[in-house]
């Protein structure tokens, strides 16, 4: 019987995959699938995951037949899980040793549907603690009331899919799945549908993964379109929150998180003059389709800069289509009908 399935995406990180796999080694076990998941690497990434598998107890190479980004990978590597547990690691990052057989302990001590968890950044040779947004340690609660408020950071704002560990009937329910083609911001629909509908969760105070930050390969540190996936994501965040039963409580936080996201974006100077036009053009039309009281009272709450900027965004003529891939409310849609980044909210 696997206690856990771990599901780890390489993608071009052959500088990075020793560590990652080192540290895989060193937590593994009898009980213990890591899916290590090429999704089409070119620079000998994919060499080093066959040595791998050879080499790691429970190590399994799942090959893709094309390159799909993060979202597309973790699901391959969902599809082939068997585990009673399933967490996430990224193949840039790594782990202390022992560090899945505590997180195993944690899950059946408080036997809840996630637990959410502490980590490392890591920048160069910086190292800094990051903790869950959430001040309960120890406790099982409802997910969906993590959510609130609307003005703080809460966990759902805390998107990392590798924080945390989840249980196999959530996978059963359907609700480990990414969006497929989602090439950034995957997480973020993903966490949000996990506290909508999941029943129950907890924050633990533990520390075991490393997240490797400024890697230069990374989307977050490239300024092409792939980035404005973002857009799609946190469309989807707000249409299925749109949906629910507690929407009128529940969009304001999602309306308030998107634009303040949008507003990071216009100002990160990343992006190449080409594609900093379409961002601002496809931003506009988002605004313009989020409902209005609610966005409106967003912007209200925004620091002056920040909304004066969006505002801005708003009175410009809009000449690109909006972001495809999830349907937009109507301009006057109410809070009941269908509608890291690094920002605050």
């Amino acid at each position: 019987m696997v206690k856990l399935s771990v599901i780890v995406p390489f993608y071009n990180v052959r500088d990075y995959a020793p560590d990652t796999l080192a540290s895989l080694h060193e937590n593994a076990g009898e009980d213990v699938e890591f899916l290590l998941v090429d999704d089409c690497s070119t620079d000998g990434t994919r060499a080093l995951l066959e040595k791998a598998e050879r080499e790691i107890q429970g190590a399994v190479l799942v090959p893709r037949g094309e390159n799909g980004g993060l979202a597309s990978a973790r699901n391959s590597g969902l599809a082939c899980a068997e585990g009673e547990f399933v967490t996430f690691l990224d193949g840039d990052d790594w782990l202390a040793p022992g560090y899945y057989a505590r997180l195993v302990s944690a899950a059946e001590r408080l036997r809840c549907d996630f637990l959410r968890t502490d980590h490392v950044q890591c920048t160069g040779r910086s190292r800094t603690i990051a903790r869950v947004p959430h001040g309960r340690r120890e406790v099982v609660e409802d997910p969906r009331a993590a959510i609130l408020p609307a003005d703080r950071t809460t966990s759902v704002d805390y998107a990392y899919a590798w924080a945390g560990i989840y249980h196999r009937r959530l996978l059963d329910r359907g609700l480990l799945h990414f969006t497929e083609g989602l090439r950034t911001a995957e997480d973020r629909p993903w966490i949000w549908r996990l506290h909508r509908e999941a029943e129950s969760f907890a924050a633990v105070g533990l520390l075991g993964v490393f997240y490797r930050r400024g890697v230069a390969s990374s989307l977050t540190q490239i300024g092409d379109v792939r980035q404005l996936d973002f857009l799609r994501a946190f469309d989807q965040v707000v249409t299925e929150t749109a949906e629910d039963r507690d929407a009128a409580a529940l969009l304001p936080k999602a309306v308030r998180t998107y634009c303040a996201i949008i507003a990071h974006h216009l100002t990160s100077g990343r992006f190449e003059p080409r594609v900093a036009r379409l961002l601002r053009a496809r931003s506009a039309a988002a605004l313009r389709t989020l409902p209005p009281a609610v966005r409106d009272e967003a912007l209200r709450a925004m620091d002056a800069p920040r909304a004066a900027r969006l505002r801005r965004l708003l009175r410009r003529p809009s000449r690109a289509a909006a972001p495809a891939g999830v349907p937009r409310p109507s301009p006057d849609a109410g809070p009941g009908r269908r509608a890291a980044n690094g920002a605050s909210v």
